[in-house]
């Protein structure tokens, strides 16, 4: 009872410090506060910093011809300019305003495509730029927008005539000088972190006085060193959280090369640890683990940030900070979830999925978590979030953490998750080849009084995974039959498997050109139910999941294995 009165005086301690906030935000955007943020026009650009992302000339010409393909949704605009129409999809609203969309207009190369960038920047900067309010002065979208416009500079400023050129420093100058007004006072999490390299990338791109940069860099330190943990994990548990941040630093860090200037320790030394951890999560296909937030992978977007991985090499098995696990060998990848929830105040994207793994063999999943939708619709962002969608498993059909539903903290924090486990135990096992852990978790020990242990074993030729599900009560005391003690052990097969029964009705798990895998269990008859996978790249998936279901007070300890027949020909795993 006291951690539950601890973890509600915090949730509303979050929810009184959200209001307080955006009612700040409120006061520094209204016309009396507005003369902040004017001030000397910088006169030119130094230096367009690199981007990394991808970019695509054929997008450049559907925004030619009004059709803005962002955020997974098209929306045509019948030749009106994008910012005059009202668009009710959020993800969308925020993209359109975050401009990263103009490194396509850079990769066309083409005098129509820069003046197209130009007239769309001259449309923003008149309808938005001088009324700060709604999406569009969101502090993290206006920090997209800062590293973008100077990223892309060279393509806006292409061709420009003075009075547009001297439009777009004042406004970029003026956006800069709210954002550092919002920074301190922003949510935790990766949106301050963002907006911290965006104020590094101005104090380098335009011209400043050196404590300017001295103060940018300070920040961006600091931050650095509070979310990026030792591991190179970030504090949200998010693996894309990893992707993403490492697409900002790696530009900021050459940015401070191209003028010279000595980057932050903190800047080199999270580089160096997170880009192993994005290795980490890696998939032999290059797609992220599905965990805490993790949807679809944009494949070629991690090649190219890998591209300048310099510690090239074989991933690490351990990310204790971060709270995971991997186990590779054979060709064979195990990457599971064994730490505990991060901070409320980072828990927006956060799932109830401890001691969930994922298995691939080659380049093919087998087992997997259901993952997010990440353009979907919100509504089915639960379902994903859940325990049940995750290769683990549930108590009387439970989540082992909960979301929060009351609407007065949804509108200030979104959907955090509050009462997961307080305690993971977790201890490697590796012997004579032979890569295991032991994890144990207390999510659903204050509502039903187990504790769910997972033993994973993964064979020293990569062919066999032995796994054991324990459910006990503490000091080993006997389970009674109470009607709450019913156990489901899930395990969620990828789409794309083909799920089958032999002749000796075991479940054998197959695709075309790929191996095979056979699932068996000692103690209980494996079932198969249907499932979705969030996680497509085309959107949700019918898919199917095994699972065991089973009393604790009858069987408290299943033994279960995943057993492959080897097709000559794949690498071993590095």
């Amino acid at each position: 009872m006291a951690l539950a009165a601890s973890n509600t005086t915090r949730l509303w301690t979050l929810v009184a410090k959200e209001f307080w906030r955006k009612t700040r935000r409120r006061l520094r955007a209204s016309p009396v506060y507005r003369w902040r943020y004017s001030g000397r026009t910088p006169e030119r650009v130094l230096i367009a910093p690199p981007d990394l992302r991808l970019a695509d000339p054929q997008i450049a010409l559907e925004i030619y011809y009004g059709r803005y393909p962002l955020s997974g949704h098209l929306v045509e605009t019948g030749g009106k300019s994008p910012f005059q129409i009202n668009v009710p999809n959020h993800g969308w609203q925020k993209t359109l305003h975050g401009f990263r969309w103009l490194r396509h207009m850079r990769a066309a190369g083409t005098e129509l495509a820069a003046a197209n960038a130009r007239a769309l920047v001259s449309d923003w900067i008149a309808m938005h730029g001088n009324h700060i309010s709604g999406i569009a002065w969101e502090p993290g979208t206006t920090a997209k927008r800062i590293i973008a416009w100077l990223q892309h500079s060279s393509v806006v400023l292409q061709g420009a005539e003075f009075p547009f050129y001297r439009a777009f420093l004042k406004s970029l100058a003026m956006q800069i000088r709210y954002l550092r007004s919002m920074a301190r006072e922003m949510p935790d999490g990766k949106d301050r972190l963002r907006a911290r390299i965006a104020l590094a990338f101005a104090a380098l791109s335009l011209p400043a006085p050196a404590s300017a940069l001295r103060g940018a860099t300070r920040n961006l330190a600091g931050e650095l060193n509070r979310q990026i943990l030792a591991d190179g994990g970030h504090i949200s548990r998010n693996p894309m959280a990893v992707l993403e941040i490492l697409a900002d630093l790696l530009p900021l860090r050459q940015t401070y090369a191209n003028q010279a200037e000595a980057p932050p320790q903190a800047l080199i030394g999270a580089i160096d640890r997170m880009l192993p951890a994005l290795r980490f999560f890696r998939h032999q296909d290059g797609s992220l683990a599905r965990f805490n937030g993790m949807g679809a992978t944009i494949h070629d977007r991690i090649a190219t940030i890998l591209r300048l991985d310099d510690t090239a090499g074989s991933p690490l098995l351990h990310a204790p900070h971060s709270g995971y696990e991997r186990l590779a060998i054979g060709g064979t990848t195990v990457i599971a979830d064994t730490g505990l929830p991060p901070p409320v105040d980072v828990s927006n994207a956060a799932h109830a999925g401890c001691l969930a793994f994922e298995l691939s063999s080659g380049r093919q999943h087998y087992i997997v978590n259901a993952g997010i939708d990440t353009y979907g619709a919100a509504e089915f962002r639960p379902l994903a979030r859940a325990t049940a969608a995750h290769s683990t498993a549930t108590i009387n059909d439970t989540s082992s953490a909960r979301f929060t539903h009351a609407l007065r903290v949804n509108d200030q924090l979104g959907s955090p998750l509050i009462g997961g486990p307080q305690q993971v135990q977790c201890k490697r096992i590796d012997q004579k080849g032979v890569h295991g852990f032991i994890a144990r978790h207390d999510g659903y020990l204050q509502r039903f009084g187990f504790l769910h242990e997972r033993e994973l074993k993964l064979s020293s030729d990569g062919n066999v995974l032995a796994g054991r599900d324990r459910f006990q009560r503490p000091g080993n005391a006997a389970i009674r039959n109470s009607g709450r003690d019913f156990i489901t052990v899930r395990f969620h097969v990828h789409p794309d498997i083909n799920l089958l029964q032999d002749e000796q009705e075991r479940l054998v798990l197959t695709a075309d050109l790929a191996d095979t895998w056979v699932f068996t269990s000692d103690e209980v008859v494996p079932e198969v139910e249907e499932s979705i996978y969030f996680a497509g790249l085309g959107g949700p998936r019918r898919s199917r999941q095994i699972v065991l279901a089973f009393k604790a007070s009858e069987i408290a300890e299943v033994h279960w294995q995943l057993t492959r027949t080897k097709i000559a020909g794949y690498p071993e795993n590095n």
